[in-house]
């Protein structure tokens, strides 16, 4: 894969990037968003597809790019789909810290030293190139703006931008409410974008990773009523109570 074209890791990772600060919004949630990204750049560069909810490696050949071909080689040793919320969920170590360091290899960015509280060392990232970052914000904000269905880049990167909480970052306040509500309706643009987005905000919800209809089944049958209960101990019928069943029946005749 060539550097001709950013990657869509890459470019989440240059919207999050606050210019103010050098610091990235939603640090905790971009970990998650990168993973997605990755499978959604697998995905166009037509090594991996969706099987339903899962991903399966069509095609195992390295693409090039160390990070994208480190992903996929750990997608291929599974050697069976893998449900996109277990890889997701699964444990990152660093993801974000590791892209952070490969856009400065690749010069998109540069690390600045500093502290807090005089104390402590920090490391800001400053955009090399703020005209790269606009460009990626523009696809976004025509999509928005014109309605059209974006390209699959563009929608997979807009999905997977709500997913993570980016929409308050880029469209803040009362002002951007209604970009923010387009902004996740782009999700249906792009099916692997969707699934992925999707599988994102289902890990930050705590949603169990057992599909539903499995849940289902495998929850306990309800508690028979105490009647059966007693019935099943026994072995026998239950006998009516004396006293009023019977009077009822008396005054009946």
């Amino acid at each position: 894969m060539g550097r001709s074209r950013r990657t869509i890791p890459e470019e989440l990772l240059l919207l999050a990037l606050d210019p103010a600060t050098g610091t990235t919004a939603q640090p905790q949630s971009l970990d998650l968003g990168l993973a997605g990204a990755q499978l959604v750049e697998l995905a166009l560069a037509g090594r991996i597809a969706p099987d339903g909810d899962r991903i399966a490696v069509v095609m195992p050949r390295p693409t090039g790019d160390p990070t994208l071909d480190s992903a996929l080689e750990l997608l291929r040793r599974r050697g069976s789909p893998v449900r996109a919320v277990h890889w997701i969920g699964g444990p990152r170590l660093g993801l974000r810290q590791i892209y952070l360091a490969h856009l400065e290899r690749c010069g998109m960015v540069h690390a600045v030293a500093g502290q807090m509280c005089g104390v402590l060392p920090t490391t800001r990232y400053q955009a090399t190139d703020t005209a790269i970052s606009r460009e990626i914000r523009a696809r976004l904000d025509s999509a928005i703006r014109t309605g059209v269905p974006p390209d699959p880049r563009t929608a997979a990167l807009a999905a997977l931008a709500h997913a993570v909480g980016l929409g308050k970052h880029l469209y803040p306040g009362n002002e951007g409410r209604s970009s923010r509500s387009r902004l996740r309706d782009l999700i249906r643009h792009d099916p692997m974008g969707g699934l992925v987005a999707h599988a994102v905000m289902d890990v930050q919800n705590g949603v169990a990773a057992q599909p539903r209809r499995e849940r289902a089944a495998a929850a306990p049958a309800s508690a028979p009523a105490p009647a059966a209960r007693a019935t099943a101990a026994s072995g026998l019928p239950l006998q009516p109570r004396r006293g009023a069943p019977m009077a009822r029946a008396g005054a009946a005749h």
